[in-house]
């Protein structure tokens, strides 16, 4: 039973980081839980709404990267739809799906209040990923309700995705220092021939991209080589979409497999596409593929 939560750091009046009486930490939600307080004293365990634990040391790294440039309540709503497929679907996650979901939605969120949101062309998948699918539903509803903004029916797709790419066991493998130096190692080396370099403009992407090779290492032995119409499909879009995007991508791909000796999923292709898209801005040759699935800008 929570019997203490001391604030260690204040978001805005309805949302705080605090500690627990056990030492771990947590971001708790309730209206004006945290109004006129400040750092270390005590929040009022009846007017939490919702608290979001975080179990590992990189899902505390992950808030604060996230942090310095997403709104707090988009960083919330991620947490709150993550939390509802761990809870209530039972689907294990590792936890970069924080950032590329935390993306996703503030790109999504952007752009539609810009009116400049465009339906993108994720292919179905609710019958080869009926829990990702379901979730994705959630999420909408969750979205919806939270940002108080209406995401268009194609957004279950698209968040569904993250799903898919993300489902594992948090923390199963303990990170390989050497291997995850040898894989920044290989990407880099391609970027650099390619003429990408981490700028101003493009650093939050150039991130996480890092975050992701990170993650990758973990995944290494737990990649699902099957490959679903569904993937195929997307690949095939990502492609005529973003060839340039795609050359490199395939690139990076298959020299990891080379030097590593490893298989790597089909996914983290379509991945690698996605970031290496993002960091050198190519524009969708087919217009109707515009990015609303994918570009967090």
């Amino acid at each position: 039973m929570i019997k203490m939560l001391t604030i260690v750091q204040i978001f805005n009046n309805n949302v705080a980081l605090i500690k627990l009486n056990d030492d771990r930490q947590a971001i708790v939600k309730g209206k004006g839980i945290v109004f006129q307080k400040k750092k270390g004293d005590q929040v009022d365990v009846n007017q939490v709404e919702k608290i979001f634990y975080l179990e590992t040391a990189e899902s505390k790294e992950n808030l604060y990267f996230l942090l310095k440039d997403i709104p707090i309540d988009i960083v919330t709503t991620t947490y709150e739809i993550v939390d509802v497929a761990q809870k209530t679907f039972g689907f294990s996650v590792l936890d970069y799906v924080y950032i590329t979901l935390s993306d996703h939605i503030y790109g999504v969120y952007k752009r539609i209040q810009a009116n400049d949101y465009h339906e993108s062309l994720v292919p179905d998948m609710h019958t080869e990923y009926p829990t990702e699918y379901r979730i994705g539903k959630r999420a909408v509803e969750i979205v919806s309700n939270n940002l108080h903004i209406q995401l268009p029916d194609s957004e279950v797709k698209s968040i569904a995705l993250h799903f898919i790419n993300a489902h594992g066991t948090p923390g199963a493998d303990k990170l390989d220092e050497s291997l995850t130096t040898s894989v920044n190692d290989i990407v880099q080396e391609i970027l650099n021939k390619n003429h990408i370099l981490r700028t101003k403009e493009n650093g939050n992407y150039y991130d996480r991209l890092m975050v992701h090779l990170q993650y990758l290492v973990d995944r290494l032995n737990q990649s699902d080589t099957h490959v679903s119409d569904f993937t195929e499909s997307l690949e095939r879009n990502l492609e005529s979409s973003y060839p340039n995007s795609a050359k490199i991508a395939k690139e990076i791909y298959d020299n990891l497999q080379k030097q590593l000796s490893a298989t790597l999923s089909n996914n983290e292709k379509l991945y690698f596409i996605i970031h290496i898209q993002r960091l050198i801005n190519e524009q969708p040759k087919n217009k109707d593929f515009n990015g609303g699935t994918y570009n967090g800008k």
